[in-house]
């Protein structure tokens, strides 16, 4: 069995990833209820009672709402770094010693045939951070909820088969939204979200000859459409030179529907 993921959410609403292996079955985030996540589940064919881990990005509630109580249900251990559990020890309920477990940035797991890389973020959370999985030479990149791509995250990121990456708005449709300006100041922030525009330069400059398939990730439901971030990055793109839709296919992601269950 190669390496196979599906998005199983993502959006303002809430956001979780589901990456497996013959051996590992890894949760990053749930942002859902414990109910929507088990339906979520069974329609990518697969069980949260399975998991072997839940590693947590950060600390806000549309990436933690379901894990303590999964974590509960079926004894599950979650992974994030010291400040994260800081932040959010209290939101997750009661767990039992074994169950919190520290996974500092820039550190490499190994979960059985998986190796798991983190790396900071820039986002108005404690110390949030994302992750790439390595297995078997395949590579996956997982990036959302940053107000920026720093070069520090290209590197980290460059040359991945799969691209899950923050797509959160347009920024014409935000600056003419209803939004106070408050809020749209935090999104347009070096801690707040990367907009169509930035999505498609940051990856131009990281996807090489290996990756296949980029999705399209946290879109905000106020501020950005699935067709217009689609389209601004499919354009960008292609100026600069990838055959997107041959070689290298661009995916929607949704707030409540899973994306296919695939391999890498």
């Amino acid at each position: 069995m190669s390496l196979q993921f599906s998005v199983l959410a993502s959006g303002s609403t809430g956001n979780a990833i589901y990456v497996a292996t013959e051996k590992q079955r890894i949760l990053v985030d749930a942002g859902l209820s414990g109910k929507a996540m088990e339906g979520l589940f069974q329609k990518v064919g697969c069980c949260p009672s399975n998991l072997d881990a839940i590693l947590v990005s950060h600390e806000h509630s549309d990436h933690i709402k379901g894990v303590g109580i999964l974590a509960r249900k079926y004894n599950i251990p979650i992974y994030a770094n010291e400040k994260t559990w800081n932040a959010m020890e209290g939101a997750l309920g009661k767990l039992t010693l074994d169950q919190k477990c520290i996974f500092k940035m820039e550190e490499t797991k190994i979960f059985g045939d998986l190796d798991i890389e983190s790396f900071g973020v820039s986002h108005d959370a404690a110390e949030p951070m994302f992750y790439v999985f390595h297995h078997q030479g395949k590579k996956l990149s997982l990036i959302t909820d940053t107000g920026y791509v720093s070069d520090r995250m290209k590197g980290t990121i460059k040359d991945s088969d799969v691209y899950i990456f923050e797509s959160n708005h347009d920024m014409n449709m935000l600056r003419m939204g209803k939004y106070p300006w408050s809020v749209k100041r935090r999104i347009l922030s070096d801690v707040g979200h990367v907009s169509n525009e930035d999505a498609a330069l940051a990856l131009a400059e990281v996807i090489g000859t290996k990756a296949t398939r980029v999705y399209l990730a946290h879109l905000s439901k106020d501020n950005n459409m699935k067709d217009l971030a689609h389209l601004t990055v499919k354009q960008t793109l292609l100026e600069q030179g990838f055959e997107v839709g041959d070689s290298l296919k661009l995916f929607d992601t949704d707030p409540v529907k899973p994306t296919e269950l695939v391999a890498v």
